[in-house]
């Protein structure tokens, strides 16, 4: 970790305050540089300027200020922004939420190094999403598809099995089979959940085709505003220089956000929406826009952001911001959850907004638009039918109303479950999804193509014994 050669030396600490310190009597020193702290006993941290007031800059240590004092401490500026080392050198490296090395290999190196804060991506060069990121996960292939370049997060609640999600998807995902890799961002997970991650994606790591970093909830708290960003600009360089498609997952975006706010009230800033600080949809948005793809170059960067919405609250300022920023959620479902089904995805509160960008034909398979959008309808309708069948009982219901009472049913035990460890190809999730539809009636299947469908009855009658 470096943000370049180290200048003047300042021991003017007025006042350390949380993971923050306050230097004196400085002199052309700009927000986000890089500062190397040296303590008196010779240990040496790192921080990044948040604020400067005239002669007074507060700097935020990455390491904590736990053992420091203000006499002896001396802090010196780099004059840049922090900057890594970039390059292929990541992959297959585990690492920190700072990017130090965490599998007893060497320190990182690269060719080039890259501002950690990144750049917005000029809006005339970015290239529209038009292709699939494949998960193996059949509910979010088939009903919430993943573009190259978008961003979807996401929502769970405290209990359900969002990391297990998160990870299922890092070790499967593919592109079609052009070059691939994966950066995985853990904040604020325990040591438990952290060695579930490291194990869950060993085999991608053993491939070279995936970048850990992993900040603990033991870890400093202003490691984990650094996690994501050092995640982000690994991505960018594989994917714009070095040509790859890259999804990036970030996990859990919550504890983020409270890492936020925590820095926030150590500044003594004017606290906003349940204690977070005003800027946090900008702060967001400076993560989530750095996906996408840039016209005349190779690659793309797609984010996964997840986050638990505390309480199940979806308009809590985490869930509620993310969705104004991204293009979409999954939502995961403790209803679903005790059912015993995996992954809980509730289908009718997930929604992919680019998804016809890149399902069809030379995509995914001709008839997937038509299937996604018929089983979709057809579980709206099963859950109205049964919130009428709870009203007037199920006798009372048509012949056509109680196929469309067991749809839902159908569609978790053939379709939504699956093995945590279970890849399915768009074949078979699509495949899975024609089972679901066929036990309705031909006539409430109005939404897909007549010939389409008649070609799959026919192949249907075929295969029965």
């Amino acid at each position: 970790m470096s943000g370049g050669p180290v200048g003047v030396e300042y021991t003017g600490v007025r006042e350390l305050r949380g993971p923050l310190v306050v230097v004196e009597g400085v002199r052309e020193v700009g927000w986000d540089e890089f500062a190397t702290i040296v303590l008196d006993s010779g240990e040496r941290r790192h921080g990044l300027v948040l604020d400067v007031d005239r002669d007074l800059a507060v700097v935020q240590v990455l390491e904590d200020t736990a053992g420091m004092a203000r006499t002896g401490t001396r802090v010196a500026f780099a004059g840049t922004p922090l900057r890594i080392p970039v390059g292929p050198g990541w992959l297959g490296r585990m690492c920190d939420g700072r990017g130090e090395p965490a599998d007893g290999g060497p320190p990182v190196l690269g060719d080039t190094r890259a501002a950690v804060g990144g750049a917005p991506i000029n809006p005339v060069r970015r290239e529209p999403p038009g292709e699939p990121v494949l998960t193996g996960v059949g509910a979010v292939d088939v009903l919430t598809t993943l573009v190259r370049g978008q961003k979807l997060p996401v929502f769970s609640a405290a209990g359900l099995p969002h990391l297990e999600l998160a990870v299922q998807i890092a070790a499967q995902a593919t592109c079609a089979g052009e070059a691939f890799a994966v950066v995985f961002a853990g904040m604020g997970l325990t040591h438990a959940d952290a060695e579930f991650v490291r194990a869950g994606l060993a085999a991608r790591a053993a491939a070279r085709d995936l970048v850990l970093l992993v900040n603990t909830a033991d870890d400093p708290v202003i490691e984990r505003l650094l996690t994501p960003r050092l995640a982000l600009t690994v991505a960018e360089h594989l994917a714009f220089v070095v040509g790859r498609h890259v999804l990036v997952v970030m996990t859990d975006m919550t504890a983020y956000c409270e890492a936020l706010r925590e820095v926030s009230a150590a500044r003594g800033e004017i606290p906003a929406r349940r204690a977070y600080p005003g800027y946090l949809y900008s702060d967001l948005a400076s993560l989530y826009e750095r996906c996408g793809r840039i016209r005349g170059r190779p690659g793309s960067v797609t984010v996964l952001p997840v986050l638990t919405m505390p309480a199940g609250d979806i308009t809590h300022p985490v869930p509620d911001l993310t969705g104004y920023i991204t293009e979409g959620q999954i939502v995961l479902s403790a209803e679903v959850h005790a059912s015993g089904a995996y992954p809980p995805v509730d289908p009718l509160s997930s929604l992919s907004r680019l998804m016809r960008k890149g399902v069809g034909a030379g995509r995914t398979r001709p008839d997937h638009p038509a299937v996604a959008a018929q089983l979709t309808a057809a579980l709206a309708r099963s859950r109205q039918v049964r919130e009428l069948a709870d009203l007037i009982g199920r006798p009372a219901l048509s012949p056509a109303d109680q196929r469309f009472l067991d749809l839902e049913d159908v569609f978790r035990r053939r379709f939504l479950a699956q093995g945590t460890d279970e890849n399915r190809s768009m074949y078979e999730s699509l495949n899975g999804a024609w089972d679901v539809l066929l036990t309705l009636p031909r006539g409430e299947l109005g939404m897909i193509p007549a010939e389409l469908l008649n070609t799959r009855t026919a192949a249907r009658e075929t295969e029965s014994p």
